[in-house]
């Protein structure tokens, strides 16, 4: 499987010039484009592959107040070479968006112990509680779900570096949740999916929109689509027609009450 962050030692592997978003902190907003580099300040550095959505990022946290520079780079990689025109790194924010646990556990590790203490911090689409705790398993020292505002996700930010962990209320009322299902028989559909995709698949069957669905259950719509194609991986199906008609199938056989 691919990996999210290129090899550290091999800084060579590049062909093409690498695309930076340099921050500029609300001071230098002030100072017509100073430099980053500043050994009083601290710095956010967003990795993410997606250049759009990189910049995107950085610009929206400096206008919404972060209170410190912003580098944003595509790789560690390009980070390696701007290094020492950035300011001491004071947490790492992974943006995976709607990627699985899975294509960036191995990089977790390793960005905890190049930036150490810095926390590594990340941003996911995904809130369901089992790959959260697999972020923090693997060494991760925050989560912030793409579903909350720009201002908490400062917040969330800045209790990173203060030590503590941000994790939103819906992912924790879903653990509850999970715990007490845990403590009954659980019929073999539930063993198929998350608490959440469980969730999903009851308003696939009743035929509701991704609009209605992502409203009910306090999702972004963009959330809603991951869920429904992880569903769709998962009982092999190409559309939601066939979804609907294999679930349809699972729950009159008896799965669902069994």
């Amino acid at each position: 499987m691919a990996s999210f962050i290129p090899d550290i030692g091999k800084v060579s592997g590049f062909t093409h010039e690498p695309h930076r978003a340099k921050s500029v902190s609300p001071a230098a907003n002030k100072e017509n484009e100073q430099p980053l580099g500043n050994a009083n300040k601290q710095c956010l550095l967003i990795l993410d592959s997606r250049a759009l959505g990189r910049e995107c990022l950085a610009r929206t946290l400096i206008e919404h107040g972060l209170a410190m520079d912003v580098a944003a780079f595509g790789s560690i990689d390009e980070w390696r070479e701007a290094e020492g025109d950035c300011a001491q790194v004071a947490t790492v924010l992974l943006n995976i968006g709607a990627r699985e646990v899975g294509d960036v556990v191995t990089d977790i590790p390793r960005l905890a112990s190049l930036f150490h203490p810095a926390p590594v911090v990340v941003l996911s689409d995904n809130d369901d509680i089992a790959q959260i705790v697999r972020f923090f398993e693997s060494g991760a020292q925050g989560y912030i779900p793409t579903s909350v505002g720009v201002d908490v996700c400062i917040e969330a930010i800045g209790l990173a570096i203060a030590g503590g962990v941000f994790v939103p209320a819906s992912s924790v009322l879903a653990a509850r949740h999970l715990v007490e299902t845990e403590k009954r028989e659980v019929p073999p559909l539930a063993r198929m999916f998350t608490v959440r995709q469980a969730e999903v698949v009851e308003a696939l069957r009743k035929g509701k929109t991704n609009k209605i669905i992502a409203y009910e259950l306090n999702l972004r719509e963009s959330t809603v689509k991951v869920h429904i194609r992880t569903i769709m991986k998962k009982l092999k199906a190409t559309n939601r027609t066939e979804v609907a008609c294999k679930l349809n199938e699972m729950f009159s056989g008896g799965a669902h009450g069994s």
